[in-house]
Parts: structure tokens; C-alpha cells; sequence
């Protein structure tokens, strides 16, 4: 076993890989960057090390193996050599694991094989997810290599939430039910959200709403998930920048029947060109409140269809959990949209949920508190509502870095 406290965490993508070299000794990062556009013209990658200049080059990445072999120059040309003895392990996200891969995992050609057998649920994901393990190996063949699954956090649901009401024996035949997903961001929220308030994260009922491009939420009991919004594929859920989230089944077979469209025409309306962009032809939550603020009708109509979900799910956590203590914003969305936060707590007064304008206003990297002092009880708010900056990566390391060093 390795004697290294670094940990390489690598997201790959169908044309892109992000990475991060982070030191476990202190979580601090040594070098991150993103190579994009990868297999098509214009290809780029952006690299940044410590405390340094960040450096830009355009270059073609005809594959992922050329692309992580840039990566890996790019770290020798900071000291950080791929083969250097103080790499513990490569952390690998992977999104979709279904009910096998409930833990951090060492990667063998039968995990391998298994995560390949996954790809029908998460065909967008799995296959690029795969390529990176797969160029990794090649690269370190010694190096422990760590799969970190983002459905993993939610495989401890209730049966009952798990389950949709649909023939059961067709159900197990085709592996349906609820996986959901960000769940390597939900557990590193929620367990960040209590440290904020300064408990055990076993003490916690925490809301976590992770809302970026894509975006779902979560109900976390005493750290563990009891419900998530993503389902089987991560088209579920809340309003996404191009997905549609909650719609009636009924709506496909009237779009087939009655509107002529395949099920492949179907599956790209829904996952690529609906959500915020389907209702105002903007994705970008930045973009839609500019133009809502300057009176376009669509856009105010997206932002309101977008808040008006995050309400019901709000509430309906709320109802599952019982007691809420936190409700945490978290992604660029959660991060960084003011207006977003403002009008998805407004009207649950009564429920102990509220922001406090100038709170609320303020930008930073922190995790902070953003509830109103008219609320507080006792010292403290009968419900937090916080911003907390997930560190989908970091949690990746621990994770991979854990399981390197108990042995596996």
C-alpha cells in the first residue's frame, strides 16, 4: 500500500475531464483543471497550481488518453509527476452504481464490468465515467483506482421511497426504482450543514437543495438520505436549466401518439431542451433573472415555474423529515442566486423558513447562515437556512483516500 496522503480525483465526461490533486493531510488543493472539448476541434485545457498563475492551452485531445496525458504533464511541470510515491490513489466519480455499489469502491474488472452492465440507466454518464478509469489504469496500472458513485448516499432510502408504484415483478425485471443522484455533494452538504451549527451530523434533519445546471434535493435524517428528488435516471425532480424535472408520464404517450415525436425525439425534448431553457430559451439562471428583471414575460415565467417547484419540495421534505433543523442552498445556483433563495423560502413563514434580505445578499465562499434574527428562538432559528459550498471533489478524496488506507 502506498505511503502518499495525495489523492488525484478525476470527473470525466462524455468531451471533457476535470480534476483535482488534493493533499489529504490538509485538504488542500495542489493543482485542478479541466480539459474540454475533447475528440472535437478547438480543444482546451486549463490548469492551475497552487498558489500560481493559472495557464490556458489550446491544443487538440483526440481522446481521454491524450487528454489525462496532458493532465499528467501538466502536473510534471509542477513537481506533481503522475508517478511520484506520494499519489495514495485516483478517485473516480461515477454516476450511476445502482443497488451493488452502496460504498467507495476498489476498481477490479468485475467492478468494471458492472458499472458497463449500469449504462442503460445512466447512458449520458456511465460510458465517460468508464473511459477515465479505464486510461487511468493504463496510466498508474499500480495505483490503487477508487470509484465514488453519486447514487451511493441514497441506496439507504426506505423501501417506500425507493419504490414507484408500478408492477413490481416488471419493476426488478428492468432494475426501476428511485437511485437518485449528487449524492457525493447531498452527504458532503449535509454534513457540512451541521457542523455549521455546530452538532453531529446524527443529530440533523437537513433539506439540502443542490441547484446548478442540473439540480435535485434531498431529505438527510441523522445523515442519512430518507428521500431524494432524482429517480431513476436524474430527469426527475425540480426544474433544471434544460430538463423538464416532474412531468406527467401521460405526456410522453400523447407526444407520441398524438404529436408524432419517436421516443428518441421524446427523451432529447425532455433531458435536453426543456427546463429553463424549453420555457424562456435561457439555461443560465444569471441570464434569466437579467431578463426577468428588465420585464420579459418568459423569463419571469421560468424563474416563477422554477421557485414554484423548489416550494413543493421544500414542503414536502419538510412533511417526510418531520422536524427540519436546516434547509441548505448549495451549486452555482444554490451559491450564487440571491433571488433564487428569497423566493423559494417566501411564504413559509409559518413553517419557521425565511431569509434575511441584507443575510441573503451577501457573497462569499463561506458556509453561512443566512436565516432572519425575527425567527430566532432560544439563540437560534426554529429552522436554519444556510449556504454551504459543496466540495463534490474533496468528498470524492476522503472517500478514495479512506478506503486506500483501511486496507482494501
Amino acid at each position: 500500500m502506498s505511503e502518499g496522503t495525495r489523492v488525484l480525483v478525476l470527473n470525466a465526461g462524455s468531451s471533457s475531464v476535470k480534476y483535482q490533486l488534493i493533499d489529504m493531510l490538509d485538504g488542500s488543493r495542489q493543482a485542478s483543471g479541466l480539459v474540454e472539448r475533447i475528440g472535437e476541434p478547438g480543444g482546451r485545457l486549463v490548469h492551475t497550481p497552487p498558489g500560481g498563475q493559472r495557464r490556458e492551452s489550446l491544443q487538440a485531445f483526440p481522446d481521454h488518453g491524450a487528454a489525462l496525458k496532458a493532465v499528467a504533464g501538466e502536473l510534471a511541470a509542477d513537481g506533481l509527476d503522475l508517478d511520484s510515491p506520494e499519489l495514495a490513489a485516483i478517485g473516480h466519480r461515477v454516476v450511476h452504481g445502482g443497488l451493488r455499489f452502496t460504498e467507495p469502491t476498489l476498481v477490479t474488472d468485475e467492478v468494471l464490468a458492472e458499472i458497463r452492465r449500469l449504462i442503460p440507466v445512466a447512458p449520458l454518464h456511465n460510458p465517460a465515467n468508464i473511459t477515465g478509469i479505464e486510461v487511468a489504469r493504463a496510466l498508474r496500472p499500480d495505483l490503487p483506482q477508487v470509484a465514488v458513485f453519486d447514487t451511493a448516499f441514497h441506496t439507504g432510502m426506505p423501501e417506500h421511497a425507493a419504490r414507484y408504484a408500478i408492477d413490481r415483478q416488471v419493476a426488478d425485471e428492468h432494475r426501476v426504482r428511485r437511485y437518485g443522484f449528487h449524492g457525493t455533494s447531498h452527504q458532503y452538504v449535509s454534513r457540512a450543514t451541521a457542523r455549521l451549527l455546530g452538532k453531529d451530523p446524527a443529530e440533523v434533519n437537513v433539506i439540502v437543495l443542490h441547484l446548478g445546471n442540473g439540480g435535485s434535493a434531498s431529505a438527510v435524517a441523522g445523515g442519512r438520505c430518507v428521500e431524494t428528488s432524482m429517480g431513476l435516471t436524474p430527469l426527475e425532480g425540480l426544474v433544471m436549466g434544460t430538463r423538464s424535472g416532474d412531468v406527467d408520464a401521460g405526456v410522453v404517450f400523447h407526444l407520441h401518439r398524438v404529436g408524432g415525436l419517436s421516443v428518441d425525439e421524446i427523451d432529447d425534448l425532455l433531458n435536453r431542451r426543456s427546463g429553463l431553457l424549453g420555457l424562456c430559451g435561457d439555461n443560465d439562471m444569471r441570464e434569466v433573472l437579467r431578463r426577468s428583471e428588465e420585464g420579459d414575460a418568459d423569463a419571469r415565467l421560468a424563474f416563477e415555474v422554477y421557485v414554484h417547484r423548489l416550494r413543493k419540495y421544500i414542503g414536502a421534505y419538510y412533511a417526510v423529515l418531520g422536524r427540519v433543523d436546516a434547509i441548505a442552498f448549495t451549486a452555482g445556483v444554490g451559491e450564487n442566486a440571491a433571488p433564487v433563495r428569497a423566493a423559494a423560502t417566501a411564504g413559509l413563514e409559518a413553517l419557521g423558513i425565511a431569509v434575511d434580505p441584507a443575510l441573503n445578499s451577501i457573497r462569499s465562499d463561506r458556509a453561512r447562515v443566512i436565516s432572519p434574527e425575527f425567527l430566532r428562538t432560544g439563540g437560534a432559528p426554529r429552522v436554519t437556512v444556510a449556504v454551504v459550498p459543496t466540495d463534490e471533489e474533496l468528498e470524492i478524496a476522503r472517500q478514495a483516500f479512506a478506503l486506500v488506507r483501511a486496507g482494501a
